[in-house]
């Protein structure tokens, strides 16, 4: 019962069902609720958001699903409403929605609707997040906001323009805002994942092929010969990392970012 007790909210968290492969956000909602937490969980898909919060209340639990399109002002105010009418404050935020960039325009290919997409999700949903969280934490005496980059916001990659600057724009507003509300006893960190085994994966890293197949394993290309731990991570083992930091265990970490890759930026 590590964070007994606190109230947070997880977005793109609608991806949680049991028995099928969880996104970051619905595990680390699993991981909350079981370590004692009040958890809501945010996501544009209302359908499997509702079922995985059902999900979770009938393992005896208490969570509730909220739409919540990250880019918009006026939803992020709406949810901040919800969450603290329903469950009477907000104590930890992890701010986990995002989408992938496709792995195929150069910097002068890239449309600029993808760009604006990238950047609305990953960077001005995590600011419009922690613009609402840090009012609401400082109500409550203090809180942990957790916001979710990627490794692809410590080093650059061709053809993933917008995505690496949109991780990389989360990465630095994590320490500006640490910063700011460190006098509210607010801390603010940041997770870098590698690459991550979700229903979102790209379809040669899901397969049994891609884990079994000689072919493809050994081909150059094959992501698995890059990751010195030789695998993809769970959503359960980024979950890990992300309790870690909504729990009084990291009390004097503010700032910070946190790198869960396999040791693939090691090289």
């Amino acid at each position: 019962m590590r964070i007994k007790g606190k109230v947070a909210l997880i977005t793109g968290a609608a991806n949680g069902l049991q028995g099928e492969i969880m996104g970051i956000g619905g595990a680390t909602a699993w991981l909350f609720a079981r370590e004692g937490a009040k958890v809501v969980l945010g996501d544009v898909n209302d359908e499997l958001g509702r079922r995985t919060a059902s999900q979770i209340r009938n393992s005896g639990y208490e969570a509730q699903f909220i739409h919540l399109d990250v880019s918009s002002a006026s939803e992020w105010s709406e949810g901040m409403k919800t969450t603290v009418d329903r469950f009477g404050r907000l104590d930890v935020l992890v701010n986990c929605a995002g989408n992938r960039e496709p792995n195929s325009y150069t910097v002068d290919e890239t449309p600029e609707e993808l760009w604006d997409e990238v950047m609305d999700t990953h960077a001005r949903g995590t600011f419009l997040g922690m613009k609402h969280a840090v009012p609401r934490m400082r109500d409550s005496a203090g809180g942990s906001i957790i916001n979710i980059s990627s490794v692809l916001g410590m080093v650059g990659r061709s053809n993933r323009t917008s995505y690496v600057a949109a991780k990389g724009a989360i990465r630095l507003m994590t320490k500006a805002v640490a910063l700011e509300s460190a006098k509210d006893n607010i801390r603010v960190n940041s997770v870098h994942p590698g690459e991550v085994l979700t229903s979102r994966s790209p379809a040669r890293h899901t397969g049994t092929e891609w884990c079994t197949g000689q072919t493809l394993c050994q081909s150059k290309d094959c992501v698995k010969l890059r990751i010195p731990l030789g695998r993809l991570a769970k959503a359960e083992e980024i979950a890990n990392t992300i309790l870690y930091l909504a729990s009084d265990e990291s009390s004097y970490v503010t700032g910070s970012e946190l790198v869960v890759d396999g040791g693939l930026i090691a090289q």
